[in-house]
């Protein structure tokens, strides 16, 4: 899943489609953020799943897990802007936990 880019608007505006589009991702700083609720075995499972495409796209998320939740960070902490590759690491997500949870 990729957003589209308006010729016209700003990269900001790509990037506020873009998080419209996937729902439950912010930004935090220079970096997108999302929790996602799930169980050992589910996070154990989508974090194999993350790490595949992660390593498709060459990007290093940081992947915790805190209080029956996983909590992913996609961005560089150095203060890099987000890129494409950031935006399509988390609708691979989002495709990778709708498929390891099931519909919520």
């Amino acid at each position: 899943m990729r957003g589209r880019r308006s010729t016209r608007g700003t990269r900001s505006d790509y990037l506020s489609d873009a998080l419209d589009v996937l729902g439950g991702w912010t930004r935090d700083g220079v970096q997108l953020k999302r929790e996602l609720p799930c169980d050992d075995s589910q996070h154990a499972a989508l974090t194999e799943r993350i790490k595949v495409a992660a390593d498709t796209l060459r990007l290093r998320p940081k992947i915790n897990r805190t209080a029956g939740h996983t909590q992913i960070l996609l961005g560089n902490a150095d203060g890099g802007a987000i890129g494409d590759g950031e935006v399509t690491l988390a609708a691979r997500i989002e495709d990778a936990y709708r498929t390891v949870v099931g519909p919520q």
